[in-house]
């Protein structure tokens, strides 16, 4: 099925959030009941990538999750010691996944790189933050997220990463 040219916010009339089945049940349970929830209390934004479909409601290929965060300096890697002593805003990366029949065709590189670009352009249109945080969610998604190269270990939580918004700056 041919996938839908970009990434948008996720809407419950057009999108089957319910239908989708990334392997993973916390992440299906999130986008299937919190996800619009959360954006309309104004707690977190979803991106959705779907199918291109005659269905009324397109299936998800592939959705993110941005909310803001702070975190404290020292918990950030030593490059940061130049910072004030106050917490700095970052962007956390709260969800990302890839249906199942999506699966092994490279959509999960490119779902992370469309997240990391939409949390830059949100911090050059105004929204400050130093860098990217994301819990990892299992083993098998850290194993992808070292994979990529970019991000660092967030203190001494080697499932909590870090990637700084000047690394996102040159994808």
């Amino acid at each position: 099925m041919a996938l839908a040219p970009a990434f948008v916010q996720a809407d419950a009339r057009l999108h089957a959030l319910k239908a989708f089945d990334c392997g993973k049940a916390s992440l299906n349970t999130y986008l299937s009941r919190y996800a619009i929830r959360n954006s309309e209390l104004g707690l977190s934004r979803t991106w959705v990538l779907a199918e291109q479909s005659p269905q009324p409601k397109a299936a998800i290929a592939a959705y993110f999750t941005l909310a803001g965060s702070t975190v404290l300096r020292a918990d950030l890697p030593k490059t940061a010691s130049s910072l004030p002593a106050y917490p700095v805003p970052v962007v956390i990366l709260a969800r990302l996944g890839v249906s199942l029949t999506h699966q092994g065709q490279q959509l999960g590189a490119k779902t992370l790189v469309q997240a990391l670009r939409t949390a830059r352009e949100l911090s050059e249109r105004g929204l400050p933050a130093f860098g990217v945080i994301l819990d990892v969610l299992d083993d098998d998604a850290l194993q992808f997220y070292q994979h990529m190269g970019m991000f660092a270990p967030l203190t001494d939580q080697p499932r909590r990463l870090f990637v700084a918004m000047e690394t996102i700056r040159q994808l």
